[in-house]
This record gives structure tokens, C-alpha cells and sequence, in this order.
């Protein structure tokens, strides 16, 4: 009588099924918790002035309105359009720095009363060094405006 070792056919192998399934799931949850950069959804038309660009704003505290008038500092948006939600926003971001230069980016479309609330929340906390940004003006082929 001939006793077979079997262990001679038991080749190994790698069930690759639960190893692609696990990918799967942490790309899905990795694509889902991705946060995106805010500005990049935001499109602004800025309005038109002449004038020189300012020399140095590496450091300065971004305020955008946008066309319907909600307020985004840096990459917070303000809960609401009040004076008083727009400050405690700007608290959180800037903290105590009322040194820090100020650049409000506002749409041209907005309405005026969001950036006149804009700038009386910045006054009211003690920023004084604010800067409006503006897009050059369009000048026409012949010179003539």
C-alpha cells in the first residue's frame, strides 16, 4: 500500500478578494472626509480701479464677501450676515493680532451694506490697516474708455 503525501498538492495561495475589498472601502472614506479648499469654489468678480498693487499683503487676513453678501475669513465662513457673527468669526481666525493688515475681497455685484458691515465689524475690533482689493481697469483697444 502507497500512503500519498498531500502536502505535495496544497500549493499556497492569496485570496486577494478581502485585501481589494478593504482598499475599496478606505478609498471610499478617504474620497467622502476630503475637505476642499474654499476659495476655489468662490468666484469673484472684483470691481475695477486704477492704482498701484499693494506692495506687501503675504500676511494679511483675507475677508471675502461674495455676491450675495456671505463673509469668508481665510477659509471660515461667517454663520450668518450680522455684524456680531462676522466679528466672532474674525476673533477666532485672527485671534488677538489687530496689528495684522486686512485685505477685504469683496464681488463686484455685492451690495454695499455687506461691505459696509464688513468694514464696521473690522473697526469695531480694532483693525486699521485695511486694504479693498480691485481688478485693473479694462481699457479698450483705442486708448478711449
Amino acid at each position: 500500500m502507497r500512503i500519498r503525501d498531500h502536502r505535495a498538492d496544497d500549493e499556497p495561495e492569496i485570496n486577494l478578494v478581502p485585501l481589494i475589498d478593504v482598499i475599496l472601502v478606505l478609498i471610499i472614506f478617504f474620497v467622502l472626509t476630503t475637505t476642499f479648499d474654499a476659495r476655489s469654489v468662490l468666484k469673484l468678480q472684483l470691481p475695477q480701479a486704477q492704482g498701484e498693487p499693494a506692495r506687501e499683503q503675504a500676511r494679511a487676513l483675507s475677508v471675502l464677501v461674495n455676491a450675495e453678501g456671505r463673509y469668508f475669513v481665510e477659509d471660515r465662513e461667517a454663520l450668518r450676515t450680522d455684524v456680531e457673527s462676522l466679528k466672532d468669526t474674525l476673533r477666532e481666525v485672527a485671534g488677538d493680532d489687530r496689528e495684522r493688515p486686512v485685505l477685504l475681497r469683496a464681488d463686484a455685484r455685492t451690495p454695499h451694506q455687506a461691505v459696509v458691515t464688513a468694514l464696521d465689524a473690522l473697526g469695531q475690533l480694532g483693525f486699521s490697516r485695511v486694504s479693498i482689493a480691485t481688478a485693473p481697469e479694462q481699457r479698450s483697444p483705442g486708448g478711449a474708455r
